[in-house]
């Protein structure tokens, strides 16, 4: 079956699309509680830790790839 013009372009974006995603769930798991097997039973916990692998992720990103400073500043 032959598939669309269209359908082609959407599954290029996709995929792009699952590219970026993939390489920051690899970033965040360069945090190594993030990927070894989470034993700790206290509420909420596991959400903190993945809220903390995240924010230093974007660390790690702003450090390597700082935003240009705009003209007015």
């Amino acid at each position: 079956m032959e598939r669309s013009e269209a359908e082609r372009e959407h599954n290029r974006v996709v995929s792009q699309i699952r590219v970026v995603v993939e390489h920051i769930l690899a970033g965040v798991k360069r945090v190594r509680i993030v990927k070894d097997r989470f034993r700790n039973t206290k509420p909420r916990f596991a959400d903190r830790v993945m809220l903390i692998a995240c924010g230093l992720h974007n660390l790690r990103q702003s450090v390597r790839h700082p935003a240009p400073l705009s003209a007015t500043g």
